[in-house]
């Protein structure tokens, strides 16, 4: 049972089997109650479901191309996506505490008024209940490829849980691949909507390293670091999932359209809004918090201090994932919220190996870090300090040399003629100047400090 519907998702091995659905368990024509027949015959998940949509239960399939029911629960969670807020804890709570079915019941009855809210938050929460067909949302998602996850369900991301009552009511979901098995294995890579060229080209390198060490990058549509984050996943072949705060019917921005459906396509557009529903600055906060949710760490490129992805990081060290910060210029003020991050708790990355290293299993190890070995590097330290105590013009006799390299003089010596046999020193009568070769060695070992 794979808990989905819309876009062919469910179907199959349960299509023929829809009193599976059934509240009591029991097939068409099981005595119940005491000891006699069901009379009314196929379907008591109608009768529950009709107190969903408020009249008769059209007995029609939602689910996948064989056809299957969704089952009272599931349509009511397809009804709350249209009347209650992406991440409204006191609805959460009440699911949480009579169950979907039970809520919607008292949303389309217009009481009695459950507990938590002002009675002008419940006339309004009623008065979008009567205006709510979750049977024609799911009509349209289907239409549109789109499927309807929910918490319990085969495809339902666990991880999604931590975040408690504010946890959605459930995902619609555009895209051939599970979502749940995808999650599993994802980093979140956000910034600035007007981005640098320096920010858009981390974004695209970053989320590029990362699909090709098998990570899926989640992002969330927008313009700037999420697009490029998006594009450079995709075109290294990787998975790439965005969140839109909007319906996945519908792309937003529009100037992404080709690019989100191309998402659609090649990985997943997920959203907890039903389709058709458009975005609000709230609704842009709230997204933020699925993306943070749903993967291992929270990656930001660019962000100033009022900046959105702030919320998506913050949301990320309360839920106790890795927050991880990409710095920029100290003159930038695009930079200046991911500063303020990495002063906190946030753990700076320059590259996609670093950030694999974070949030990856055991051994996914970023490569030591370090300078190219120069030549003078592999010297034994008596040879080096006798190189170092040349002057950089000019000879220099063996005593001058000696005393510079505080050793014997012939010791000096032997050291001499082994460098010069490495072609670091040549002779000039009695004295003993470097080559040419070893005066640019010798300039960039002191360079070092």
């Amino acid at each position: 049972m794979t808990g989905e519907v819309g876009g062919g998702a469910v179907g199959g091995e349960l299509g023929d089997r829809p009193w599976l659905f059934r509240p009591d368990g029991c097939r068409p024509g099981d005595a119940v109650g005491h000891g006699g027949a069901d009379e009314r015959g196929a379907d008591v998940t109608g009768e529950v479901a009709g107190l969903v949509t408020g009249g008769e239960w059209s007995g029609e399939s939602v689910g996948g191309e064989a056809g299957s029911p969704l089952g009272a629960e599931g349509l009511a969670r397809v009804f709350l996506t249209r009347v209650a807020e992406p991440g409204d804890e006191v609805a959460g709570r009440w699911v949480r505490e009579r169950g979907a079915v039970e809520v919607v019941r008292r949303l389309r009855d217009g009481g009695p008024m459950l507990t938590g809210v002002t009675g002008t938050r419940w006339a309004g929460l009623c008065a979008r209940a009567a205006q709510a067909e979750p049977e024609r949302d799911l009509a349209v998602a289907r239409a549109a490829g789109v499927r309807f996850v929910w918490p319990g369900r085969p495809e339902w991301p666990a991880q999604l849980d931590d975040l408690g009552d504010a946890r959605p009511v459930g995902l619609w979901v555009r895209g051939r691949p599970s979502l749940r098995m995808w999650a599993l294995r994802s980093v979140a890579v956000v910034g600035a909507r007007a981005c640098t060229e320096y920010g858009a080209h981390m974004a695209a390198t970053l989320a590029a390293g990362l699909a090709e060490r098998g990570w899926v990058v989640v992002s969330g549509g927008a313009y700037g670091v999420d697009g490029a984050a998006h594009r450079g996943a995709l075109g290294a072949g990787g998975a790439t999932v965005a969140v839109l705060a909007c319906g996945v019917d519908r792309p937003y921005p529009r100037g992404h359209t080709q690019l989100i459906t191309r998402i659609a396509e090649q990985g997943l557009v997920v959203g907890e809004l039903p389709p058709g529903d458009h975005p609000t600055p709230s609704r842009f906060v709230q997204r933020n918090r699925v993306i943070a949710a749903l993967t291992r760490g929270t990656v930001v490129v660019e962000a100033a201090y009022r900046s959105g992805s702030l919320v998506t990081a913050r949301a990320a060290q309360r839920l106790g994932r890795f927050t991880i910060g990409v710095p920029g210029p100290a003159t930038s003020g695009l930079s200046a919220g991911v500063h303020e991050l990495l002063r906190g708790d946030a753990m700076l990355v320059t590259d996609a190996a670093e950030v694999a290293e974070l949030v990856g299993d055991m051994g996914e190890l970023a490569p030591d870090r370090r300078g190219p070995v120069l030549p003078r590097d592999l010297l034994e330290p008596a040879a080096e300090r006798v190189l170092a105590a040349l002057p950089a013009r000019g000879t220099a006799t063996v005593d001058d040399i000696a005393r510079g390299a505080s050793t014997a003089k012939d010791d000096a010596v032997a050291r001499l003629y082994e460098l010069r046999s490495l072609g670091y020193v040549e002779r000039h009568d009695d004295g003993w100047k470097l080559t040419r070769e070893a005066m640019i060695s010798v300039r960039s070992g002191r360079d070092r400090c």
